[in-house]
């Protein structure tokens, strides 16, 4: 305990904080704490039920099937299954429940049915709906129906599963590929439009032939398994539970893969009650302002057109753009017959057969009818995952600590049955803390404030259930925190719950809808073996009901007592009956507790069962239950002084007593608490007050430990502790505020929070233990917001007044005031060096202080700055970590401004208004704080309960993060180590952050690399042909020259490639030969919400990939070749490919979830163990064992937290060892047998390398920062021991790290360093011998045979040393010389060695290198030979000869490559020094023979090149553009190029003069995208010429013209203007506009850019309309379309390529990308389809179709 201090300072008292301290009679002890009164919950939302798990469905003792079925596995879902079939649907179903005679009892408003249909087959599902009157209607679905039907008991509803066929075909059998669909009923508005009837319960459900069926939910949240961003969502939108999710591929979208069913549609606005009764049927009540639902199937058998078009369509490219519509999202679709009304959406008559558009789930339901759209036609109003995630509260986020108690009621807090630990409530989590520790585990699922607790007996079963109607309770598994089941009660709102002994049986008591008192019984015996909760009784009472309490000695009998009444109650044959006890003269008393007093022996003996009820009169009255009549009644009365006797005994009209509140019993003592705040323990005969404790504020409950050793006491003021009663001192567990947090602020140097409240308090806590330390408490002036000094022991308090004042904690006195403000300090903050502090007010006044003076005189002050109405709640400022920014929420309520510091000038400005439109309404902010300066994330609180990440550059959105208040955020910051998050509304809630970090990871840019031409007269252009590229034979390579000496092989950025990885936890470590340490490539978004990566189905997919062009570079020891048996692997990204060297033919084993980083095969080279980095979606790196003869993954490891740096397998395979890089620091022993962890140690400095003694398996060797680490592996028995020796590098070697290894002859040891020295030691007496200077950058590599040893460098030189003499220097100790070593050869690659495999005797192997290839080596011929090339950097173009014989790609590195097709081997390369290529075309067919075909390649400086491929030189230069070119082609006869740049100048060139004829700058302001030409014939367009070209520019503008280029002519045919973004989520990051044609159907355009919404849009040019849309699930990076398939392929920035079906909608998505698939490109042949992401080339085999 620490001393009490007391601050008299006004208007402000602090106090650091005490416990109350127990006493005897003649001591008394004070607590200073404040009151909790909790503001109003909200509804309940999120509760759902599995229907078949509650039921056991595979028991089928509460469920009965019929007919034909089974258990099967589905591919799909990876998961179990019932599949139904049969001939007659009638005769094969799955029924809930059992009989007939028994109702389900669910009412939940949707069901959910997860099921698929069964091709060519026909299904029915019928539902047993109750509605509120107890009338059962009939509800069906099935696609045997051919129109709706209704009658009024029941309703049947056609099930359409074909959008694309003929009328007459529309109702019928499943069609083939029919996907997994999520079936949403809306129960309640089912019958509400139907039938004008209000939905009761669910009473039965019959599943019937032919289908797969997963499961049913129920729930009254209406759940979407992507949220959609769209304006126009009416309904509540909430992410899909974990539980019922389908299985999504990374990569994938969740709408690609199944389909969506919600009927009715909701865009069809139901009314909330019964409409009256009219003459018209139910059929024709108009639904809100969308048309009426049909009572005839829908369908049509020709191409739908959209009545209102977002393409708006202007005369000339200079007229002001007409405001598009947005489309409903779901409309009827349909011919237009009139205009609409000028004030608004008109009404317009229907077709008799008027179609339903799918809508942004794939499907629809409109009217009686519901249709599944196997294609897809509107857009997916999806918001896109790499801008704006939403997530669910794990994994992003785990709770790690709460600071408060309480919410909705104090009284509810237990001891666990052991009695170490107590259970209570805060807010909406509950929270278990053990006392002697303090550690918290919590139980998360309410999403309201918890009324009421109970634990069971046994300590294995808790009850807990929230408040407002209608209640929910939850059950949960006690030691797991696994919640058992969900279920509604029907009381609204339960107040009170008991459990009896066993947990078989559970009672709770509320108020029913109608005020009523409910009491309610439920069995609950079944729980923990998987059955459910039933309702045993229930009754109404019109007696008030206060405490309801089981016997512990018999479970059917209960007792309640509440104003005038105490009450025995029995469970008896399902039914609830209650007696009153007699209680004579004490009948007027408001009873508030009661407790049953325990048997001394512990033996329960229900004829001496006593009863003892407390009231607020100070009566306690000792009831027997066998005789249910009053023994016993005293009263407590206060004493009449502090010196005076105890209480008496008093007879019942003597003076007021102590308003007693709670009470609890022991076998030997009586615990009161009461309203004058005092814990009292007195005997069972009250004789004398024992024990008491004095708290300040009233005693709401207390709690007798089982031991009776303890009394635990919570207060109406928000603390809660315990009386141990041997020791007599009383121990603070929780405290809390009695009002919403308005503000908090964290301390660096001493780990403290500071909070402010409502109810004028401001406490200072300790982070580590999170107790309170100080608090600090205003009368007249209420606190508003409150900050740190960064560096001084002060903090800084605005006040409702005005004022600024500064307190110091150490002397508690106030240190300056400041006045300058005229209203509510609205937000306080300061620089992280204490030179500034800012504060806002409540009128939009923002000050600037000087706080490196003494009296921090005012700098500036601003009117109108921040916003203007803002409440004294929220904290509306924040400084970034280097203290040059200033964010704030102002001007308005819906913007985020951020300023300079110093200046004050305004950087930029973020509209929150428009952040979330799924919300349907305007959002706005009430919190902003800066994420860590390397991230550059400003995180904003609003007023939706969410935390908005936003790029503080650019102001796009990075995620959302979810936080689990149930009252609004109203501050939110992370702690000082960055490694969690403080969020306080109605508590202070501390979660641990579990994401990957990104400062965690480094990103270096690609390494440029240069080459020299050919001749001397074309420095700067050349062609490299075959000298060192494609390998004629392996492994005996044929002769080949070094690399060229025109090659420059610079380093990356950074000298020799070095980058540093930097750790936030721990210091940074910087590792000077980052060519050694794995940098992953920078991903620019990850999968979206997905879990895995899996292609589609072998049977069924569309894409095979077939190669893979590249070779990670930036991975370490990521490539293995074994000569002897020919087996050849190395990386490309998340693929491990396995190449046969002799015939080219490659595997890829996929399944990493990000860049692999490393690679070991064994020795027995049957086994392959590959390792990845950390993803965003996984805690721990992945490790994987490959079997190499099968390709199978036979084990999946982790158990590193950072990258993976190194693999090793013993000598005799037994034993894997696994090293963490320089930020993890971990070394990890596995046994090979199992793949068991063996051993695992944290290493004291970063270790680069590591490798088993191969004449000594229990020995293995790690070098680092100047040591050399030995360990000597001792095993007994199963257990494995490490003995560590540890040698420092002497100084002779001089500065550097060690960062390679190899063994040699025994008993030598060669260690490379990163000052270019190689050392080398004698592992038997420990010590370094011997080192020479063998390169002048770092060696990253050494391999050593018994005389032989290769060096690989940073600077990519690979050297051959001939080291057989060292052994014999070995006996001179230090005073051998490196003379006798000397290099054989020396070969110069392309970049810095990071991988190798050789021979045993070191004469042949295969290295690769930084930029990406993969060399053969042969030191005999001393040739080095191109095996794997790809782009050093990134792929920008890929474009095909006319004869799909070669292909030829460009990239950032100047490079413009060519490719054999079908070895996919570098055959030419045409480099420009010092310049980015950034588009390519080839030249098509029709310009002449093979031999003269041209390639036109773009650059960065705005020159423009032709290239001839049959002489491999430049024919011509050309410079039409002052700027950079971004697109560039052919026109169909080969004679004109057009080329469009950055600036939006379209420039038309004659491609043999280079003359530039024309330019065109309708574009101008908006860089060209896109430029796509065909042969055409345009006078259906009404015009004349030969070619048709568009250009498309990054103002999401599309022109269209018809050109002939030989009469000079272009025309403008068309214009096209498409809405931009209605958010900033793509602000820095816009995706590009694309627009192509059409290649089966001329007639027709294809756009994909930045939108409303995520769509490709095809537009008719002879109609001039958007004549459909497919939805996407992201914004689209690239696009391609194939002529003869009709397939669409788009790439996606979260790595994931998607392939459209035209012809019938259907999509499948394809992972193996680590970035964003910027490029696509199908062959002319539309056989292979091409995509790069960065410098990633996968080559994709399109299957026949």
């Amino acid at each position: 305990m620490t001393a009490e201090v007391m601050a008299e300072v006004a208007p402000l008292s602090g106090s650091r904080c005490q416990a109350p301290r127990c006493m005897s009679r003649a001591g008394r002890a004070d607590a200073k704490a404040g009151s909790s009164s909790g503001a109003m919950a909200r509804a309940w939302q999120h509760p759902f039920l599995n229907v078949f798990r509650h039921f056991r469905v595979d028991e089928w003792k509460r469920s009965a099937k019929q007919g034909d079925v089974a258990v099967v596995t589905d591919k799909t879902l990876k998961g179990a299954v019932y599949r139904i079939r049969g001939s007659v649907s009638a005769a094969n179903y799955i029924q809930l429940p059992k009989n007939s005679t028994q109702s389900l009892g669910l009412t939940g408003r949707y069901l959910y049915v997860l099921f698929r249909p069964l091709p060519n087959k026909h299904f029915v599902i019928h539902l047993d709906v109750s509605t509120e009157d107890n009338q059962v209607i009939r509800v069906s679905f099935s696609n045997l129906f051919k129109e709706f039907k209704s009658t009024a008991t029941r309703l049947q509803f056609p099930f359409v599963l074909e959008a694309r066929t003929p009328q007459r075909d529309l109702v019928g059998l499943v069609p083939h590929g029919a996907r997994w669909t999520f079936l949403q009923l809306d129960l309640q508005d089912i019958l509400l439009v139907h039938l004008n009837r209000r939905y009761g319960h669910l009473k039965s459900v019959r599943l019937c032939a032919s289908l797969l069926v997963r499961n049913l939910y129920t729930s009254d949240l209406c759940f979407e398994p992507a949220i959609s961003g769209a304006p126009w969502a009416k309904l509540p939108v909430t992410s899909m539970p974990r539980e019922m999710a389908f299985p999504v591929p990374k990569g994938e979208s969740w709408h690609d893969r199944y389909v969506h069913v919600r009927f009715p549609s909701d865009s069809l606005k139901v009314p909330s009650k019964p409409i009256e009764k009219s003459g018209s049927p139910p059929e024709a009540v108009l639904l809100g302002p969308g048309p009426r639902p049909l009572p005839c199937p829908v369908a049509c058998s020709k191409p739908v057109r959209f009545s209102v078009s977002p393409v708006v369509q202007t005369p000339r490219p200079t007229a002001a753009p007409l405001a598009p519509r947005p489309f409903p999202e779901v409309s009827l679709s349909q011919e237009c017959s009139e205009a609409s009304n000028a004030d608004g959406p008109g009404f317009h008559s229907l077709e008799p057969w008027a179609r339903v558009k799918a809508s942004d789930v794939h499907t629809a339901a409109a009217g009686p009818h519901v249709l599944t759209h196997e294609s897809t036609e509107v857009p997916v109003a999806l918001e896109d995952a790499g801008s704006c995630k939403r997530f669910l509260p794990d994994p992003i986020l785990r709770l790690k600590g709460v600071i408060g108690f309480g919410g909705h009621s104090t009284r509810q807090a237990l001891w666990t049955p052991d009695g170490t630990a107590v259970v209570y409530p805060c807010h909406a989590v509950i929270v278990v803390l053990l006392v002697d520790t303090g550690e918290q585990r919590f139980f998360l699922g309410h999403t309201d404030k918890v009324s009421a607790l109970a634990l069971d007996g046994s300590g294995s079963l808790l009850a807990s259930a929230q408040a407002r109607t209608p209640s929910v309770i939850r059950l949960w598994d006690f030691q797991t925190g696994r919640c058992l089941c969900v279920f509604q009660s029907p009381v609204h709102v339960v107040c009170s719950l008991s459990f009896s002994d066993s947990g078989a049986l559970l009672c709770g008591v509320g108020k029913d809808r109608h005020g009523r008192t409910m009491v309610v019984a439920w069995g609950t015996g079944q729980v923990g073996l998987g059955g459910e909760v039933v309702v045993l009784a229930k009754a109404h009472t019109d007696f008030d009901v206060q405490a309801f309490r089981v016997t512990f000695f018999d479970e059917t009998r209960m007792a309640s007592c509440g104003q005038g009444s105490v009450r025995l109650w029995r469970l008896r044959g399902g039914a609830l009956r209650s007696c009153p006890v007699d209680l004579g003269e004490h009948h007027v008393l408001q009873f508030t507790d009661l407790a049953f007093k325990q048997a001394q022996d512990g033996c329960p003996k229900p004829s001496a069962a006593m009863l003892f009820v407390c009231s607020r009169s100070g009566h306690i009255l000792e009831i027997d239950c066998q005789c249910m009549v009053v023994r016993h009644a005293r009263r407590l009365l206060p004493t009449q002084t502090p010196g005076g006797p105890h209480p008496q005994k008093q007879t019942f009209s003597t003076g007021p007593g102590i308003a007693i509140s709670s009470l609890s019993l022991s076998p030997a003592m009586c615990a009161v608490g009461s309203a004058d705040g005092y814990l009292r323990l007195w005997p069972l005969d009250f004789s004398s007050v024992l024990l008491e404790a004095e708290h300040e504020g009233p005693v709401s409950s207390v709690c007798v430990s089982p031991d009776g050793l303890r009394v635990l006491s919570a207060t109406s003021s928000g603390h809660l502790g315990f009386l141990d009663t041997p020791s007599r001192v009383y121990h603070m567990l929780a405290r809390s505020h009695t009002a919403p947090v308005l503000a908090l602020a964290t301390e660096q140097r001493r780990g403290q929070l500071a909070t402010v409240s409502q109810d004028r308090t401001v406490r200072i806590w300790d982070l580590a233990t999170l107790q309170q330390l100080y608090d600090f408490t205003s009368l007249e002036e209420a606190p508003c917001t409150v900050t740190f000094h960064p560096t001084r022991p002060i903090f800084f308090c605005g006040f409702s007044s005005g004022a600024v004042r500064s307190f110091s904690l150490e002397a508690a006195e106030v240190l300056v005031e400041h006045t300058c403000h005229q209203g509510a300090i609205t937000g306080l903050t300061a620089t992280p060096d204490g030179r500034l502090l800012f504060s806002s007010c409540s009128r939009g006044s923002l000050a600037q202080y000087n706080c490196a003076d003494p009296q921090w005189h005012v700098l500036r002050v601003a009117a109108d700055m921040v916003w203007p109405d803002a409440p004294a709640t929220p904290s509306t400022l924040a400084v970034s970590r280097d203290g040059r920014l200033l964010a704030f929420v102002g001007p308005s309520r819906h913007t985020v401004t951020v300023m300079g510091s110093a200046s004050l000038d305004e950087l930029l400005r973020v509209d929150i208004g428009t952040l979330d439109l799924a919300s349907g309404r305007l959002d706005s902010a009430m919190a902003v704080c800066f994420g860590p300066a390397a991230l550059g994330h400003l995180l904003v609180s609003t007023s939706s309960n969410r935390v908005v990440v936003l790029d503080a550059a650019s102001g796009r959105i990075i995620r959302e993060v979810y936080i689990g208040h149930s009252e609004p955020v109203q501050a939110v910051t992370f702690s000082p180590d960055q490694q969690q998050v403080l969020s306080a509304g109605d508590a202070v809630f501390l979660w641990d952050i579990l994401a990957t970090t990104e400062s965690n990871q480094s990103f270096p840019g690609p390494s440029p690399a240069c080459e020299a031409g050919l001749g001397t007269g074309q420095l700067e252009d050349a062609a490299s042909r075959a000298s060192e590229l494609p390998r004629q034979q392996v492994p005996k390579p044929s002769q080949a020259s070094p690399p060229r000496q025109g090659i420059c092989a610079r380093p990356p950025e950074g000298g020799d490639g070095t980058s540093d990885t930097k750790n936030s936890g721990a210091p940074c470590t910087t590792c000077p030969t980052s060519h050694k340490a794995f940098t992953p490539a920078r991903a620019s978004r990850g999968p979206h919400s997905a879990k895995g990566t899996s292609l589609p189905p072998a049977s069924s997919e569309w894409l095979r990939l077939k190669a893979v062009v590249g070779y990670s570079g930036n991975g370490r020891a990521n490539m293995v070749w074994r000569p002897d048996t020919g087996f050849f692997a190395y990386t490309c990204g998340r693929l491990v490919v396995v190449e046969d060297l002799h015939s080219g033919a490659q595997q890829h084993w996929p399944g990493h979830p990000a860049e692999i980083s490393t690679l070991a095969l064994s020795h027995s080279a049957q086994v392959l163990a590959s390792a990845s980095g950390r993803s965003s979606t996984t805690d721990h790196c992945q490790i994987r064992v490959w079997d190499v003869s099968g390709g199978l993954c036979q084990h999946l490891i982790s158990h590193h937290s950072t990258t993976v740096l190194a693999l090793a397998f013993s000598p005799d395979d037994r034993l894997l060892v696994t090293l963490g890089d320089h930020d993890g620091r971990t070394l990890a022993l596995w046994d090979t047998a199992t793949y068991d962890l063996v051993s695992s140690t944290r290493l004291p400095e970063p270790v680069h390398g590591v490798a088993f003694n191969p004449w000594d398996a229990g020995e293995l060797t790690c070098v680092g920062q100047g040591t050399v680490t030995f360990w000597l592996l001792q095993q007994c028995g199963a257990d494995i021991s490490l003995q560590v020796h540890r040698e420092q590098v002497p100084e002779t070697v001089g500065a550097g790290e060690l960062t390679s290894l190899c063994y040699g002859a025994p008993p030598l040891l060669y260690c490379g360093t990163s000052s270019g020295q190689v050392c080398v030691w004698d592992t038997c007496a420990g010590h370094c011998f011997l080192s020479w200077e063998a390169d002048d950058g770092g060696i990253g590599l050494l391999l050593c045979s018994s005389s032989r040893l290769v060096s690989g460098s940073s600077t990519g030189r690979l050297r051959l040393w001939a080291v057989g003499p060292v052994s014999e220097l070995r006996c001179k100790g230090s005073g051998a010389r490196s003379s006798s070593v000397f290099m054989e050869r020396e070969l110069v690659l392309d970049g810095a060695v990071v991988s190798a495999s050789f021979d045993d005797s070191v004469d042949m192997g295969v290295v690769g290198t930084r930029t990406g290839t993969l060399w053969f080596i042969s030191w005999a011929e001393g040739t080095s030979t191109r095996l794997i090339s790809g782009q050093r950097s990134k792929v920008n173009e890929v474009v095909f000869g006319p004869g799909e014989s070669h292909c030829a790609t460009c990239g950032e590195d100047g490079s413009v490559r060519v490719w054999a097709l079908a070895s996919m081997e570098l055959v030419i390369q045409f480099q420009v020094l010092n310049q980015s290529c950034l588009c390519l075309a080839w030249s098509p067919r029709c310009c002449g023979r093979p031999e003269q075909q041209r390639l036109a390649a773009g650059y960065g400086d705005g020159s423009l090149r032709i290239f001839s491929v049959s002489r491999t030189a430049m024919e011509l230069k050309m410079r039409p553009h002052p700027v950079a070119l971004t697109t560039v082609t052919f026109s169909t006869d080969g004679q004109t190029v057009l080329s469009g740049d950055k600036d939006g100048l379209v420039a038309v060139s004659h491609s043999r003069t280079g003359m530039t004829f024309r330019v065109l700058s309708d574009h101008q302001g908006a860089p060209i995208s896109t430029i796509c030409v065909t042969r055409k014939e345009c006078e259906d367009l009404g015009v004349e010429g030969t070619d048709l070209w568009l250009a498309a520019s990054g103002d999401q503008r599309v022109s269209v013209w018809a050109s002939d280029w030989l009469r000079n002519r272009c025309e403008l045919v068309d214009w096209l203007s498409f809405p931009m973004p209605a958010t900033t989520e793509t602000q820095g990051h816009l995706p590009p506009s694309l627009a192509a044609f059409c290649p089966w159907d001329g007639a027709l355009l294809m756009y994909v850019g930045p939108g409303v919404d995520k769509e490709v849009i095809i537009y008719d040019l002879s109609q001039k309309q958007v004549v459909e849309k497919i939805p996407l699930p992201f914004f689209a990076m690239s696009l391609s379309l194939s002529p003869g398939t009709r397939l669409l392929a788009l790439g996606f920035a979260e790595c994931m390529l998607r392939l459209v079906d035209y012809a019938t909608g259907t999509a499948q998505d394809f992972a193996g990308h680590n970035n964003a698939v910027h490029l696509c490109r199908f062959t002319p042949s539309a056989r292979l389809l091409f995509t790069a992401a960065c410098n990633e080339i996968l080559v994709w085999e399109v299957s026949g179709r």
